[in-house]
């Protein structure tokens, strides 16, 4: 009621100023036409209860009860929207924090932004210092030429680039979100690399963490100063001197090979006799001939091979496929499409966090691993106690790295793990490449076969072979060197500036990725000359024109202007340790097979070397295996050639007619011997 008089301008003038309390007044300030300036302030709270006290005087008594209870109300009331207030205002305090977190986060994000599109188009197209070097057009606008490398089979690209893009030893291509790559081709950028400065580039941090955890950190992966002493102190046990003496172990596991290879394709030609199989191309073969996938038996036999002169340890995966080692690589190296994402990933993130994803290819990896190290393990541990009984007689690597005393038993896992795994892909896949050169070129094989008959034993019987016997074959010698040449079994490896340096005079900085590409610069015509992508193993053998000691030259060579432009072994202090074990393990390897078989390619489309799919990685191997037909050669059940005489030698299989002698310079000889005679010959 006292309201409705307060707020009439009429009633107002009606009543004295003075009898208002004087809290009635200040909350007006002064001038009682105004309404109270507001009801948060304690002066209002004042006035309240002001107007209630003068209302309650002229109301009655029961009037008055109800004003009491609707004045405990509105305190009631009072403390709510209070509390409400309060909480309004915790809240406001809370939002500047929120707001500065979703700034901090928009701001980062936006410098994230702009560094990946600095980093991604502009730098490589406006400032990197390397934009002048010359590369390859049609670049995707994000990816670069890696959409184009992934797709076409390995090292095709680089060979192209090679032959058709005007350069001066260095070419520069983008790969993945446009990071600048490096293809180095000329002699001396390659010495440079490989040799003057070779500590300065190292394995990218992504190869090393991914290819390590089944090859283990040892020489192959180790950089700086661990790698010169790991080295140091492996050299010993691939010294020339210790090389020759495991070519007898060499011939030997390659001869029991054979035997294998042979009793396999006589069970499934006595199998396909049996089940009335028939396939028109195997009949008319022959009776002996069957289809194997070749890659498998040639990643046996190295695996024991590896195992005898690595570590004194036969696996017997040449008679048991299903032996758990063999099984377990051949499960590692198999291509999946979950290897090839976890490969691009790591090319992004962190190897750490790439090696933990849930993915069905990390535990397959991490299971392996386990089981190979356990393995490896179990070696060191039975070679310690010979050492401890000093019964250490062998003279295999983990021998040589255990007297050396230089190595831990982490250590020695780690080397065994490279050697186990290294030492015995890259031969398998060099065999395999062997077996598909010569089924393009029959008459290489045939002509390869006729030397091998003619200077080494028989497999099965007794006898070894020396190194002298294999150096001593020239043509089988030339059949290697041009298959590693034409087939590196590494196609490509990754190096990564550790600082900032200088290649043949082009400032080069850290971090910049280095692409080394033997399956590139094997086949430089301007290093190879213009018939450097053809097979042809008589580039590594002496013309019988010119000065004799310059063709020899030549020949050992292979031809090419430079001893940089063979990059199979790599150069220089990371060069391939193991470089004359494995071309020893590989020439008795493929002796023994090419003596013994004959092979053909089963899918005929692949003798077109543009629709043989190539498996990347760390070996190059067909995608989808190599089956083949072998078959076993007339004469090898007993013997090379048991028991037939000449006439019927030359117009047998191997050598359809006289005119194969007279080409190899061997009719000669024919008639020294005699034709017709009933002498058995062992070639």
């Amino acid at each position: 009621m006292l309201w409705f008089h307060v707020c009439n301008p009429v009633r107002m003038k009606q009543i004295d100023p003075a009898l208002i309390p004087r809290g009635i007044c200040l909350a007006f300030a002064g001038d009682l036409r105004k309404p109270p300036r507001s009801t948060r302030h304690s002066t209002n709270e004042t006035v309240y209860c002001a107007l209630f006290d003068i209302e309650l005087a002229f109301l009655s008594q029961r009037r008055r009860w109800i004003r009491r209870r609707h004045q405990r109300e509105l305190a009631t009331q009072t403390t709510l929207l209070k509390r409400k207030k309060d909480s309004k205002n915790n809240r406001n305090n809370e939002r500047p924090l929120a707001r500065s977190v979703l700034a901090f986060v928009g701001a980062f994000a936006f410098q994230m932004l702009s560094w990946g599109i600095f980093v991604v188009f502009l730098f490589p197209q406006y400032f990197s210092s390397l934009r002048s070097l010359p590369g390859p057009k049609g670049d995707h606008w994000l990816m670069g030429q890696y959409p184009r490398i992934m797709r076409e089979p390995t090292g095709v690209p680089m060979i192209e680039w090679i032959n058709t893009i005007p350069h001066e030893g260095i070419i520069r291509y983008r790969g993945l979100f446009n990071q600048e790559r490096l293809l180095i081709t000329s002699p001396k950028a390659l010495a440079e690399v490989l040799v003057t400065h070779n500590y300065d580039f190292k394995k990218p941090g992504a190869v090393r963490s991914s290819i390590g955890r089944i090859l283990g950190i040892g020489v192959l992966l180790a950089e700086g100063d661990d790698h010169k002493v790991q080295r140091k102190n492996l050299m010993p046990a691939f010294a020339f001197r210790h090389v020759k003496d495991l070519y007898p172990l060499f011939w030997s596991k390659a001869c029991e090979g054979v035997q294998a290879i042979t009793d396999a394709v006589h069970a499934e030609a006595a199998k396909s006799a049996t089940e009335g199989l028939t396939d028109p191309e195997k009949a008319a073969l022959g009776p002996n001939t069957a289809v194997l996938e070749i890659g498998n038996w040639a990643s046996r036999t190295t695996l024991d091979i590896i195992g005898m002169a690595g570590m004194g340890r036969d696996f017997g995966a040449i008679r048991d496929p299903a032996n758990p080692l063999n099984q377990t690589y051949q499960h590692v190296f198999k291509p999946s499409r979950q290897a090839q994402v976890l490969a691009v990933l790591g090319l992004l993130l962190p190897g750490n966090l790439v090696h933990h994803l849930p993915l069905q290819r990390n535990g397959d990896i991490a299971k392996a691993a386990n089981t190979i190290r356990a393995t490896c393990r179990e070696l060191i541990r039975e070679k310690k106690e010979k050492l401890e009984r000093k019964q250490l007689t062998d003279i295999d690597i983990l021998s040589v790295a255990l007297e050396s005393g230089c190595f831990t038993e982490d250590n020695l896992v780690d080397q065994m793990m490279t050697f186990l795994a290294a030492g015995h892909e890259t031969t398998a896949s060099a065999m395999m490449w062997a077996i598909y050169c010569l089924c393009l070129n029959p008459e290489v094989q045939s002509r390869l076969r006729l030397e091998i008959r003619e200077r080494l034993p028989t497999p099965g019987t007794p006898g070894d072979i020396t190194a002298l016997d294999i150096d001593h074959m020239p043509y089988l010698n030339a059949v290697c060197n041009e298959v590693l040449r034409y087939y590196s079994p590494v196609p490509m490896t990754l190096r990564e500036a550790a600082v900032d340096t200088v290649i043949d005079g082009n400032k080069v900085p850290k971090g910049t990725r280095i692409m080394l590409c033997p399956w590139a610069t094997n086949k430089d015509t301007s290093l190879w000359g213009a018939d450097a992508g053809r097979f042809n193993p008589d580039r590594w053998l002496p013309s019988r024109d010119g000065d004799a000691a310059e063709t020899k030259k030549t020949a050992n060579s292979g031809g090419a202007t430079s001893n940089y432009a063979f990059m199979t072994f790599l150069h220089g202090p990371r060069s391939c340790i193991g470089q004359g074990f494995a071309k020893a393990e590989f020439a008795c390897i493929l002796a023994s097979w090419i003596g013994r078989f004959e092979f053909s390619l089963k899918n005929k489309e692949e003798y077109d070397e543009k629709n043989m799919t190539i498996k990347g990685g760390v070996t190059a191997r067909p995608s989808k295996g190599l089956h083949v037909y072998v078959k076993v050669v007339d004469g090898c059940m007993t013997g090379w050639l048991a028991g037939p005489n000449w006439a019927g030698f030359l117009t047998s299989e191997v050598c359809p007619s006289r005119v194969f002698w007279i080409a190899f310079g061997a009719w000669e000889r024919i008639e020294e011997q005699g034709v017709g005679n009933n002498s058995t010959y062992s070639f």
